[in-house]
């Protein structure tokens, strides 16, 4: 089993510098760079400014230098110093950025997967077990609809919905009265009373998603050989339901916790540009439109990055509670 674990960390090593080279050269692909984008606003907005300021702005960015050279040289700044380089739009560390979005970036995904977890588990059981009933049926229309429903469309839909008939705007995690200050009692309901629905809209597709999934894989096993000798032996199908099929049908959850990593560091982009959040996904889409590339391509690898950790960690999990795979691809205690 070390030697498994010493062997998939190595091979990451490769894997994420390609992820990260990948990264910046797909940023680079559209023509011009940063300072293209600024001349061009500062055209539109009539703000003169002189070659040599722009030769200037250009040598601190470091745009002077082949694309190589910057890539090398952000690679040797994170592995020696942990420096994800300064963003040319806000001229501050990469890092500070990411830390301020990140904390409310990861409670509101870990709070949406929870609840589509609780949701979505118990509702995939019953629909399986009930099969063709009129909650499996309900179930089932629920969940093509928050798989088939765009997550951005559904904010706007529910946003609008909000501020015209119950007069209360859930844009933003807080009301403007309360941003920049303290934290005291009245703010704190007032994040309450926002904080909810980003986490319905964003736990609304992985929980059509996921009960879909455990209510098909559960059918499977129930229909297997296994069951039916258990069940005439006299097993009580509630002790045998969740000691063998139900075990065995949260296989595919697990794999899927492979994505989980990633969302909590970006979360959802689009959802969150509508309704207004500082979270991490609206930075990256700002980034790549400005071609601003130490944010987003330290982004993207980050993201790379917990991808593969996602996987990795995912297979442990799944080989750790699932004997077929330890003997399957054997490995060992």
């Amino acid at each position: 089993m070390l030697k498994y674990i010493i062997r998939r960390l190595l091979m990451m090593i490769p894997m994420l510098i390609l992820i990260s080279l990948v990264s910046f050269f797909l940023i680079e692909l559209p023509p011009g760079d940063f300072m293209t984008q600024q001349i061009t606003n500062w055209e539109l907005s009539g703000l003169q400014v002189s070659q040599q300021e722009i030769d200037s702005m250009i040598r601190r960015f470091g745009l002077d230098q082949p694309l190589h050279i910057r890539y090398i040289t952000w690679l040797r700044r994170l592995i020696v110093d942990q420096d994800l380089g300064i963003s040319f739009e806000y001229s501050r560390p990469v890092m500070e950025l990411i830390k301020e979005r990140l904390p409310a970036t990861m409670i509101l995904v870990t709070i949406s997967m929870i609840v589509s977890w609780v949701v979505a588990i118990p509702a995939g059981i019953y629909s399986a077990t009930h099969q063709y009933s009129i909650l499996d049926y309900a179930f089932t229309f629920f969940g093509f609809i928050g798989m088939g429903s765009p997550g951005f469309l559904v904010a706007m839909i529910l946003a609008w919905i909000s501020i015209r008939y119950f007069h209360f705007s859930p844009i933003g995690l807080m009301s403007m009265d309360y941003v920049g200050k303290a934290w005291d009692l009245a703010k704190f309901i007032d994040v309450m009373k926002h904080v909810w629905f980003p986490i319905l809209v964003m736990s609304l597709s992985g929980t059509g998603g996921l009960m879909r999934t455990m209510r098909n894989n559960l059918l499977d096993e129930l229909g297997k050989q296994y069951v039916m000798t258990a069940r005439a032996k006299g097993v009580p199908f509630g002790k045998l339901l969740l000691k063998y099929p139900v075990r065995l049908a949260l296989n595919p959850v697990i794999v899927g916790t492979a994505g989980i990593l990633p969302q909590l560091f970006a979360g959802g982009g689009l959802i969150a540009i509508v309704l207004g959040l500082d979270t991490i996904g609206p930075l990256l889409l700002m980034a790549v439109q400005a071609q601003d590339m130490y944010v987003a391509g330290s982004i993207l690898t980050i993201l790379g990055a917990l991808i593969m950790l996602g996987n990795f960690l995912s297979d442990l999990v799944l080989a750790a509670v699932d004997p077929r795979v330890r003997l399957g691809a054997g490995v060992v205690r």
